[in-house]
């Protein structure tokens, strides 16, 4: 197994050039486009075409089984192990006849993931994307060229795409409800359906001729199900989307909790498992996963499978025999430990959302560029947003929520990106968080999963609060809100592609940015600059760097990853430190910390490029077996970084 997996890994290269269509001229009936490559490891609609999470995810999870060998089958079963032991107790009828066996043709178990899609705000150019056409299902003629501004209808094909690439895999059983203002034509229903027919959609006529399969699809129920969430007196508001509306339904929908239907919930006898909204709602059913987006972002089986595998290595954490922090860690303040402790922070995997940059014309689009690459950015966060944490223990094996340290390393574990602020989106989305908080602090409001066992703390949570009410001292026994967290080898897993691709270069409201905690500070900053001139008669690049947030995805991890070093190099000197020297003294970043006079090892960039890709956790019984420690630093389980080896003359 570790042989294939490493030829796998050895076979990682940098992307080659690609075109990027922007815009399409009349006058010479063509495309006009530039090249460029992305090299960031994050996974869009632009520049990977190939449905599934990209070339190795796609790979990986299409192998049919009989083509796995058996001692590599835990690695492919990995997704399905870490769903069940996180998901619900309650399995599906799977015996022959049963709905299950008529839309999956096996009986095998599947991980249930319910995908709830906010769609407000989905429209073509001005108009409501319900008002048009769809595209016809199951067409093959070729259509014109679309831009990624021009209609919601292709970033809602893609992300049924991505869903269907998921039930295609044989270990996801994939349902999809949509929520809506007003009832929509049953044209949308009938071509959202016909994009899933791995799911239990209706397939394409044709293709099930040549299969020569008879099932009547129209028979059984449909993957997809759509819900107004509005009536005639709110529908306004559900449109607004500064109002927070349709955002609060999401989140009622997918925790279900009980006082919705019942105001007078008992907190002692309530059973969490339990769901009492409407029995006709998909999201009543007992679901593994609950992924809750809205129609601009792209999800995919990657960001299902880094979610579980981190959710996994959470709860593995939580368990560990480790209950107190040594004298060193205590000092070090980064290493946090996690229990079944009521008083153990709750930790939840959160999402960021990135945009690349909106092209409107082609000298702008290679100003933005940056020579050849393009930076997929976020716009909600900036390095102040995030601290980082080592949570030893921090890493799952193979079948579900197993141990995989077992004395392997001294300090086995794992480094986290720890959110030390909430997310600021720009206007509107910033109002209707405001009105609707995240479930998760510093999570998104706009992109979030949780298993089972997460939704059940949650809805404990929200009962409890919903029945203190007024009351200050009962809310406090209640427990706090999960905390955001993502794991630093697999970060670029959790930046999820905003695909209109227009959020970037837009001025967040007063008061309301990424930074907000070190406000002061960054106004010194401002006025030091000043008083300097460093930028005098420079004002446009003033406030680019100081009111407009674009915080690129390389970036991102540079400013993880440096923050994390530092601060373990800062714990290993103590009180030895030499004031006066500049840079870290014992430990470095083996990858970032590089001088003119000492390059980069050609080991480093690979190992980086492996943690973009997040094959970190996708080969994560080959890195977790600790037999090949190269790479452990780039996927974040290495606590004390580099040593800093000085020759005669630097000393």
């Amino acid at each position: 197994m570790f042989t294939h997996t490493v030829s796998l890994l050895l076979s990682t290269k940098s992307p080659a050039k690609q075109k990027y269509f922007y815009r399409y001229s009349r006058s010479r009936k063509k495309a006009d486009s530039f090249e460029g490559r992305d090299d960031s490891g994050v996974v869009s609609s632009r520049f990977i075409e190939k449905i599934g999470g990209g070339e190795e995810y796609s790979t990986f999870f299409n192998k049919k089984s009989t083509d796995i060998p058996t001692d590599e089958m835990a690695s492919y079963k990995r997704l399905l192990d870490n769903c069940l032991a996180m998901g619900s107790d309650t399995r599906p009828d799977r015996r022959k006849g049963s709905v299950w066996s008529e839309l999956y043709n096996d009986d095998a178990d599947r991980c249930r993931i319910l995908f709830t899609l906010n769609t407000v705000g989905a429209g073509r150019l001005s108009t409501m994307l319900w008002e048009t056409r769809p595209p016809t299902p199951h067409s093959s003629e070729p259509r014109p060229w679309i831009s990624e501004q021009e209609t919601a209808a292709t970033h809602l094909e893609r992300n049924l795409q991505e869903i269907d690439a998921m039930c295609a895999s044989g270990l996801i059983a994939a349902r999809v409800q949509v929520l809506v203002c007003e009832p929509i034509p049953g044209i949308w229903t009938d071509w959202m359906d016909s994009l899933l027919p791995n799911c239990g959609g209706k397939a394409d006529p044709m293709k099930m001729k040549e299969a020569g399969s008879d099932a009547k699809v129209e028979e059984r129920a449909s993957p997809v199900q759509v819900v107004v969430t509005a009536n005639a007196k709110t529908a306004d508001v559900c449109h607004d989307l500064k109002s927070g509306f349709m955002e609060q339904r999401m989140q009622d929908l997918t925790l279900s909790p009980p006082y919705l239907t019942d105001e007078n919930v008992d907190l002692k006898s309530f059973n969490p498992s339990e769901k009492k909204t409407h029995p006709d709602l998909i999201s009543s059913d007992d679901h593994d996963l609950y992924v809750a987006f809205k129609w601009s972002t792209l999800v995919t089986i990657r960001s299902v499978n880094a979610f579980l595998q981190a959710s996994a290595d959470l709860a593995i954490a939580a368990t560990s025999d480790k209950t107190k922090l040594s004298k060193e860690e205590e000092e070090d303040g980064v290493t946090v430990i996690l229990s079944n402790d009521a008083s153990s922070p709750f930790l939840i995997p959160s999402f960021v959302r990135v945009s690349y940059v909106s092209e409107e014309n082609n000298k702008v689009a290679k100003w933005r560029m940056h020579g050849d690459f393009f930076h997929p950015a976020a716009w909600e966060i900036c390095k102040d947003s995030f601290d980082m944490s080592w949570i030893p223990g921090s890493l799952s094996g193979s079948g579900g929520v197993t141990n995989a340290c077992h004395g392997a390393e001294k300090d086995c574990g794992q480094w986290w990106v720890y959110f030390a602020e909430e997310q600021m989106p720009t206007t509107p989305e910033i109002y209707a968080n405001e009105v609707t908080a995240p479930l998760v602090q510093g999570g998104s409001n706009f992109i979030y999963m949780l298993t089972e066992r997460q939704r059940q703390e949650l809805v404990k949570v929200k009962v409890c609060l919903h029945a203190a009410g007024d009351d200050k001292s009962a809310k406090e026994q209640c427990g706090d809100y999960p905390q955001g967290v993502i794991p630093l080898g697999d970060l670029e897993s959790f930046l999820m592609n905003f695909t209109p691709n227009t959020a970037l270069g837009k001025k967040h409201s007063s008061n309301r940015f990424p930074g907000y905690s070190r406000a002061e500070e960054r106004e010194l900053d401002r006025k030091k600059v000043k008083e300097r001139k460093q930028l005098k008669d420079q004002e446009d690049i003033e406030k680019a760097l100081f009111d407009y947030t674009i915080y690129p995805a390389a970036l991102f991890h540079k400013d993880a990853t440096i923050k994390a070093a530092r601060a373990r190099d800062f714990a290993m000197t103590g009180a030895k430190r030499d004031p006066e020297a500049i840079g870290p003294q014992k430990v470095k970043s083996g990858y970032y910390d590089v001088t003119i006079t000492k390059p980069r090892q050609a080991q480093w960039a690979w190992c980086q490029a492996i943690s973009r890709k997040g094959l970190c956790t996708l080969y994560a019984d080959y890195f977790r077996s600790f037999v090949d420690d190269r790479c452990l630093e780039s996927c974040g389980m290495r606590k004390n970084w580099s040593k800093i080896e000085r020759v005669a003359e630097e000393l």
